[in-house]
């Protein structure tokens, strides 16, 4: 049997997402099994190589640029993707501390929904007893 190379490049695909977020989300998985059962995978990959370049080869560096995904997303009311960005600035180095301070700063500038939806996420979050600023005393 000949091996499918569409998904080992789906699967470069998914190595991207774990490198900056830790796991690949589910609706990551979803596009990839469509593009690959209509031919679409370029698109996946395209994709990808620019998020990889926003996010990895950011002058903001990993834990600061996914730190900012986190309050966009909030300031957007974007829940689920919100708490994916939550968790890969954690993934990243990104201290719990940190991420209570962007729900601050997105009650500023998009107020208390925004504000609620990221305290809501960060409660949800596992604490970590590695990152100074967790809620693990």
């Amino acid at each position: 049997m000949t091996p499918d190379p569409g998904a080992s490049r789906a699967e470069a695909v998914r190595d991207r997402y774990r490198s900056t977020l830790g796991a690949v989300p589910g609706g990551v998985q979803d596009r990839l099994r469509l593009a690959q059962e209509f031919g679409r995978l370029p698109t996946e990959e395209a994709l990808a190589a620019l998020r990889h370049i926003v996010l990895t080869d950011s002058p903001l560096g990993a834990r600061v640029q996914q730190l900012v995904h986190f309050g966009q997303l909030l300031a957007l009311g974007r829940a689920d993707p919100a708490r994916i960005h939550a968790r890969g600035a954690l993934h990243a180095g990104a201290a719990m501390a940190e991420l209570v301070g962007v729900a601050e700063t997105a009650l500023i500038t998009a107020g208390v929904p925004a504000y609620a939806l990221g305290t809501e996420i960060i409660a949800g979050l596992p604490a970590r007893e590695d990152v100074p600023g967790s809620r693990a005393q």
